[in-house]
């Protein structure tokens, strides 16, 4: 089943604001872990003006801010299916390891400090982000029971070397657990990545990343989500509107077994671009808020329908990396 993500980090409204009544929105990772290693050797979390280093209490000797506040928000979301995911990286920081081993402790610190172990430094408090149950009334179309994603790596600079080592090392404590864990990542467009090219090898073009979940990928269960700016001032270009979205959202999934489903930047925009979200999950669905546009994607006759380069359909990439 096709799922919506949307990104949070900066907003004018609580996490727990995007899990009312009317969301439409499957999964939230929480934006960014920007510096892997900061004093006392652990990360710095910045989620913009919501926690940060600078207007937060951070715990003594770190660059950690105790984010506790959130707690709540994140396990009101959980109580309604949605999933709540930590985000590594962004575009403004270097980020990276020296070593295998370096990448492995590292894990070991993300796994205490956010997932499913256990620490006194923990910036969301006694809320834990390694997944949820769904309730009973929860419908199909939010159906991830016993499903749980833990950590999205959105690597944009610095060192892109023993990723491999840590999502394997996470892996390790998952295997520990009879809950399924995820590792979702957000590559650049280019062949191959610049940044995560050792742990996805893959380019953009839908058929070819198609291609490499099926033939490349360890994990044939791998999943491709469609990555847009939610609003024109999101990203510095590639925004379509809900017409066009949902007209690759709906060639694509009918020609792409891969196809995952679609994630935004972020839930804010979206909310405020006349709930552009709502385009989304209705592509996915099979309802549409609006008739569909044919502009910028061919018919779906052929196996090459949809154009090539992220310019024209304003698109990224994103992997749903099952390790569970």
């Amino acid at each position: 089943m096709a799922r919506h993500t949307a990104t949070w980090k900066t907003s004018r409204n609580a996490l727990s604001y995007y899990c009312g009544s009317d969301s439409v929105i499957d999964a939230f990772p929480l934006a960014f872990v920007t510096t892997f290693f900061a004093d006392g050797g652990l990360p710095s979390l910045n989620l913009a003006n919501t926690c940060n280093p600078t207007d937060n209490v951070t715990f003594p000797g770190t660059e950690l801010p105790n984010c506790a506040i959130l707690a709540s928000d994140i396990q009101t979301c959980q109580a309604k299916g949605k999933i709540v995911t930590i985000s590594l990286g962004g575009a403004s920081r270097a980020v990276g390891f020296s070593s295998d081993a370096h990448a492995q402790a590292f894990a070991d610190t993300i796994w205490n400090l956010f997932l499913g172990g256990s620490s006194s430094t923990r910036p969301f408090g006694n809320a834990v982000l390694n997944g949820y149950r769904s309730p009973p009334h929860i419908g199909p179309q939010l159906n991830f029971h016993h499903r749980f994603f833990s950590v999205d790596l959105d690597i944009e600079g610095g060192s892109s070397t023993e990723y491999a080592a840590f999502v394997s090392q996470i892996r390790s404590h998952a295997a520990s657990s009879s809950k399924m864990y995820y590792v979702t990542a957000a590559p650049q467009c280019e062949y191959p990545d610049s940044s995560l090219g050792t742990v996805i090898n893959a380019a953009w073009n839908f058929g070819a990343w198609d291609n490499w979940a099926k033939t490349v990928s360890p994990n044939k269960n791998v999943k491709i989500f469609l990555g847009v700016p939610a609003s024109s001032s999101a990203a510095g270009s590639g925004y379509v509107d809900g017409s066009t979205l949902a007209t690759i959202v709906q060639q694509t999934r009918a020609q792409y077994s891969s196809f995952g489903g679609v994630m935004m930047w972020d839930a804010s925009q979206a909310y405020a671009n006349n709930r552009y979200d709502i385009s989304a999950k209705n592509a996915l669905t099979g309802g549409s808020s609006q008739p569909p546009s044919t502009s910028g994607i061919s018919s779906t006759k052929t196996s090459t329908t949809l154009p090539t380069t992220p310019t024209t359909l304003g698109l990224g990439l994103g992997l749903g990396l099952g390790l569970g």
